[in-house]
């Protein structure tokens, strides 16, 4: 939804996608989804991808070192704004926006303070579609990984529970949307739990 604003306000030409991926696994860092799910999502969308790998269990130190590192490329190449999809952690957006200053950039939040029951049911009703693939169990249910994030899921929510999760609470991987040329296609696979959350392995098809 943070890329789907940043293009539909014209003011901004976005140069790329940054994930981070976690070598060894070669996932998505938290969500736990294969980098070739990931590429293709990338492709779908047209924009290129930079991965940003980190080692399994990261240092915040060792994080912003590579992220400085990959940063600085794009800053040598005239980029110098970087867009999250934060919506209202303000320590989150402090931490970002300190880390950016120190390679001469500057944050863009799209969809900050966004009503997050607002911006999920928004997601849903333009098209959008989307996965949970990682969920806190001590958050919400496992039961809610491997769900497809539609009306019956924000309806299914408990009372204290993000409907974006914006707390943690659960990660997702959007297939498909407005900003997509094709759906990336997959099956879901087992579902695992591993270093205390519930992951559901995304099998490419």
């Amino acid at each position: 939804m943070a890329l789907h604003a940043l293009q539909s306000e014209g003011k901004y030409s976005v140069a790329a996608l940054l994930t981070t991926i976690t070598e060894q696994y070669d996932r998505i860092s938290m969500h736990g989804v294969r980098r070739i799910l990931l590429e293709r999502q990338a492709k779908s969308i047209g924009l290129p991808l930079t991965p940003v790998t980190i080692p399994p269990e990261c240092s915040n130190a060792m994080y912003e070192l590579r992220m400085k590192e990959a940063l600085a490329q794009y800053f040598a190449q005239g980029v110098l704004h970087v867009a999250f999809g934060d919506i209202f952690l303000e320590d989150l957006r402090v931490y970002r926006e300190r880390n950016l200053a120190q390679v001469g950039m500057s944050a863009l939040f799209p969809v900050w303070k966004r009503d997050t029951r607002s911006l999920a049911t928004d997601f849903i009703r333009k098209g959008f579609r989307a996965i949970a693939v990682c969920v806190d169990p001590r958050m919400l249910d496992a039961s809610f990984v491997g769900r497809e994030l539609d009306t019956s899921f924000l309806s299914d929510l408990p009372p204290g529970v993000d409907p974006c999760g914006e707390n943690g609470e659960f990660h997702t991987f959007v297939f498909e949307g407005p900003i997509f040329k094709a759906p990336v296609r997959f099956r879901s696979g087992e579902k695992v739990l591993r270093d205390n959350f519930w992951f559901c392995d995304l099998l490419p098809e």
